[in-house]
């Protein structure tokens, strides 16, 4: 989705300055007609509409805010729908918009079965005490899910888990055997170190300070949004 939106940016630019070309050509001329000495001179004039219009199509694709309306539905969707016989948690970080496309195939898979219970991590009312323990920096550092019979599987595993529960196990397949699986693993955990970085978020630290004093702040109050 970046790339196509990359893409459709890239489309808008062009045929503005296509359309810029265009005007640029039809200025408006104004002529110095004289009766002894006919068309002596013309001058021309730039069309600063044109160029400002041009300014302002550029400001409005920089400044075009994120689509969001999936994200959000998925999280409400979370709160109103946490299947009471799940046989897999997924525990995802609802800060992060390129897990979120993930997610949110997941969940629209996960309509036809009913087997996967998302939690989002990033939520004020995570807690560790219902999810094995682990805490948020923990969960932030990799993926985690956990299986009915309070099983934690983490990396490339996790993955395999939750698509088998929605008929797509053959995506992952390969990832059971060796070497394939340590390949799997290590590469994923690239991804997992940087993700923030990629993602044009700030360091773990940074996040957990946030967190920390946002939680100080809200000690006295009934509700606080993270």
């Amino acid at each position: 989705m970046a790339l196509r939106g990359a893409a459709v940016a890239g489309v808008g630019v062009g045929a503005c300055l296509g359309r810029q070309r265009t005007t640029s050509s039809l200025l408006p001329l104004r002529f110095h007609h004289s009766p002894s000495r006919p068309l002596q001179t013309f001058t021309s004039y730039p069309n600063y509409k044109s160029h400002e219009g041009f300014k302002h199509q550029i400001r409005s694709i920089q400044e075009a805010p994120a689509d969001t309306k999936t994200s959000q539905k998925g999280k409400e969707a979370d709160e109103q729908q946490s299947p009471q016989n799940w046989k897999i948690k997924m525990l995802y970080d609802g800060d992060c918009p390129l897990c979120m496309r993930e997610v949110d195939m997941l969940r629209e898979r996960n309509k036809q079965y009913g087997i996967i219970k998302f939690v989002d991590i990033s939520s004020e009312d995570y807690s560790p005490e219902e999810n094995q323990g682990l805490g948020y920096k923990t969960v932030m550092g990799r993926i985690h899910a956990i299986l009915s019979d309070g099983t934690v599987v983490t990396d490339v595993e996790a993955f395999r888990k939750l698509y088998e529960q929605v008929g797509l196990g053959w995506v992952y397949a390969i990832t059971k055997y060796e070497p394939i699986a340590t390949i799997a693993d290590s590469i994923y955990g690239v991804w997992a170190k940087y993700r923030l970085q990629i993602t044009g978020r700030p360091p773990l630290e940074d996040i957990l300070e946030t967190r920390r004093k946002k939680a100080a702040e809200c000690n006295d109050k009934t509700s606080c949004k993270m």
